[in-house]
């Protein structure tokens, strides 16, 4: 039985940053009853990885910092108050420079699993 879905707080000030393909990320909205999507504020390293999800729709929200956006090979420039949709199957990673730092928010549509995170 599906539990209904009701308002769900998140304080990313409570929030840890954990590992990820493109740096370190906040994960929240991240509830049994919540089917919907999860909410990601993520800081964006140099090292980022070229990954894709099969079954994730995402959204990125250019907070802070300057870069690029690779995107199945085509690399766009990227900068605070751009969005982007991400469809599954999509090759993608952000770039940023060395000395340089980027932050999103990241929607994730079904809500984030790690077992959906896949590299070439």
């Amino acid at each position: 039985m599906k539990v209904p879905l009701k308002p769900i707080w998140v304080d990313f000030e409570t929030i840890a940053g954990i590992p990820c393909p493109c740096g370190t990320a906040q994960r929240g909205l991240i509830a049994e009853n919540n089917g919907l999507c999860s909410l990601h504020v993520t800081e964006i390293s140099s090292n980022a990885k070229i990954h894709y999800h099969k079954s994730h729709t995402e959204v990125y929200f250019f907070l802070e910092g300057e870069g690029k956006l690779e995107l199945d090979a085509k690399v766009q420039p990227v900068k605070p108050g751009m969005a982007i949709l991400i469809p599954p199957g999509v090759r993608h990673r952000a770039i940023v420079e060395k000395e340089r730092s980027m932050k999103i928010i990241n929607f994730v549509l079904p809500p984030f699993d790690p077992d959906d995170e896949w590299f070439d």
